[in-house]
C-alpha cells in the first residue's frame, strides 16, 4: 500500500457519467502526474483512491457526487465588480480565470454572466455533481525516507 510522504508517478482517466473524458493524463502524449501522498498536490478523492494501490496495480473506481468533487454550492457563485478585474482582461461568459485567496493559494472561477459592471463567477469546481468513473494505473512509488 501507498503510505503518506510516498512519491507516486501515476497515470488517470476521469470519465464523466455519459462517458465524456474531463480529464486525463493520457490524451495528446500526456506525461503521468508525479506527486508526493499527502501534500495537497493531487485532489483528496484521487489520492485517496491511491493509497489503496501498490506500484504496478490499476484500478477502475465509479465515485458518487459526494465521494469525488462535491454538489454545486450556490455560496460558491459570486458577484464581482468589473473594476476588480485587470483592465485589458477580455471577459466572457466561459472564461476561467485565476483568482489568489488571502492564503496566497489560486483558486479557478468561471465567468458565468457579464452585465454592465457586474462580473458573475463561479466558483465550484468544474466536475462538482458528476459521477464519475477514475481510472488509475501506478507506475511507481518511491517510499519516504
Amino acid at each position: 500500500m501507498i503510505s503518506p510522504g510516498s512519491r507516486v508517478r501515476m497515470h488517470y482517466t476521469i470519465t464523466l457519467e455519459n462517458g465524456q473524458v474531463a480529464d486525463s493524463t493520457r490524451e495528446d502524449e500526456g506525461e503521468p502526474v508525479e506527486f508526493t501522498v499527502g501534500e495537497g498536490e493531487l485532489h483528496g478523492a484521487l489520492e485517496g483512491l491511491v493509497t489503496e494501490l501498490s506500484e504496478g496495480e490499476s484500478r477502475t473506481t465509479a465515485l458518487p457526487p459526494e465521494r469525488a468533487f462535491g454538489f454545486a454550492t450556490a455560496q460558491a457563485v459570486q458577484t464581482m465588480e468589473r473594476s476588480d478585474f485587470p483592465e485589458d482582461m477580455p471577459l466572457e461568459p466561459g472564461l476561467l480565470v485565476g483568482f489568489d485567496t488571502p492564503k496566497g493559494e489560486q483558486i479557478p472561477g468561471r465567468i458565468r454572466e457579464i452585465e454592465g459592471d457586474r462580473v458573475t463567477v463561479d466558483f465550484n469546481h468544474p466536475l462538482a455533481g458528476h459521477e464519475i468513473t477514475v481510472e488509475i494505473e501506478v507506475l511507481s512509488v518511491k517510499k519516504p525516507n
